[in-house]
């Protein structure tokens, strides 16, 4: 066989070898999706635990008793989605809705609330995620914010978002870190 056919043969061994590899990796990383994210409560039984104030989770009941007095604000949260990464951390991307007028009233942050009613802040911020500017031709509008270490024992969180003007008081989403999906939110695990 001449070199030039046996380099071929090589390359073309190499080049299979990488798409078996790639595909191995997608399948892992979907079985690994499926097994993390897996509900096993029925539709029923968190209808009925909703309804009656029930049994639910204590973080839930806390979370929703600890958090945010009403206020007149309007920016609201339409829908979260959750990614925890292979390290651990967090990514949220939060989609807010808000009647920006330009610079003097707009959506200025989102937060990510503990049950026990502390914003996750890194660093000297006022929110989780500061918006540094209004979104008047915007609306509604996504922005993320990742690298949120979170403890945890931490199943549950409240994402709010504050107006520039009247503060907070528009429509919040409660996240089941231990779910795949709720009203208005998804969570995928990747660990």
């Amino acid at each position: 066989m001449s070199p030039k056919a046996t380099r071929s043969r090589a390359v073309m061994a190499l080049v299979m070898a990488l798409v078996l590899l790639a595909v191995a990796v997608v399948l892992i990383a979907n079985a690994a999706r499926v097994d993390v994210g897996s509900d096993t409560s029925s539709d029923d039984e968190a209808d009925s635990d909703a309804e009656s104030g029930g049994d639910g989770d204590p973080q839930t009941r806390e979370i929703e008793s600890t958090i945010t007095e009403g206020g007149d604000g309007n920016a609201d949260v339409l829908f979260v989605r959750a990614r925890q990464a292979w390290d651990g951390t967090w990514t949220f991307e939060v989609t807010v809705e808000h009647p920006d007028t330009g610079e003097d009233d707009f959506a200025d942050g989102w937060d990510v609330v503990f049950p026990d009613g502390t914003v996750y802040k890194s660093g000297p911020r006022d929110h989780t995620r500061e918006l540094l500017h209004p979104h008047v031709g915007e609306q509604p509008f996504t922005r993320s914010q990742g690298a949120l270490a979170l403890p945890d024992d931490v199943t549950h969180v409240l994402v709010r978002a504050h107006d520039s003007v009247d503060g907070y008081g528009g429509r919040e989403i409660v996240v089941d870190l231990t779910v795949a999906s709720g009203e208005g939110f998804e969570v995928e695990r990747l660990r």
